[in-house]
């Protein structure tokens, strides 16, 4: 478990796709929330931890709708059923439709139950007593958002930037462009000592990333 200022995060990892899903809540509220449950065992491992902790799940929030990042949704919507999912609207036919976010050409096909709200860029979100800014980080996926909360100092980004890389632009209804002008405009603006969570792979700063992402550099042509 990782702790900012009252925010608290515990990451669990799927041994398939190494996706990072996130269970976030405020030291001294039970409120929580579920981010991009991925692949077994996962969801059980969210059920586990909120019951063990006492928490009372209150949404569940894709920061985009591939497959890797909605695996778990459907599992933990049967547990949780009143619960409303959070999704991108610009994704909202991937959470539902496999040979939309291309899981059944893999021939695993993933879907989850449609959302029960869209969000898009420009709106906030609260989880407690902190406040989330919706970002625009397409490119990776053609609505893909990121969460900052100014307070606690974090940026949940998706699979727009990471450890040392960026998000894969080569997928049906990507965008190069939209990707990499979004991780400048949307996410090396924010202080340096904002700490960057990822849907795969250790967490980070922005600062760190912004000097030593040589992949981000190369893209960006630096």
């Amino acid at each position: 478990m990782n702790e900012h200022g009252c925010l608290r995060i515990e990451i669990f990892n799927d041994p398939f796709y190494q996706e990072n899903g996130l269970l976030l809540w405020c030291d001294g509220d039970d409120e929580a929330w579920i981010i991009d449950p991925g692949l077994p065992p996962q969801a059980e491992q969210f059920v586990a931890s909120i019951r063990e902790r006492g928490l009372k799940p209150s949404a569940i929030v894709l920061t985009h709708c591939h497959p890797d990042h909605i695996a778990g949704v459907g599992p933990l919507k049967a547990e949780y059923s009143e619960i409303p999912i959070i999704a991108p609207r610009a994704e909202a036919d991937l959470l539902t439709d496999a040979e939309a976010n291309m899981s059944a050409a893999l021939g695993v096909p993933i879907v989850a139950p449609p959302a029960d709200r869209l969000i898009e860029p420009g709106e906030t979100l609260e989880l407690g007593r902190l406040v989330w800014q919706v970002l625009d980080v397409s490119g990776h996926s053609p609505g893909g958002l990121a969460f900052y909360s100014s307070e606690a100092g974090v940026v949940l980004g998706g699979d727009a930037l990471f450890n040392g890389s960026i998000g894969r632009y080569d997928f049906p209804n990507s965008s190069r462009e939209d990707l990499l002008e979004n991780i400048r405009n949307q996410l090396l603006t924010l202080p340096d000592e904002t700490v960057l969570y990822s849907g795969h792979g250790p967490i980070s700063t922005i600062g760190h990333e912004r000097e030593h992402n040589a992949v981000l550099r190369a893209e960006l042509g630096e």
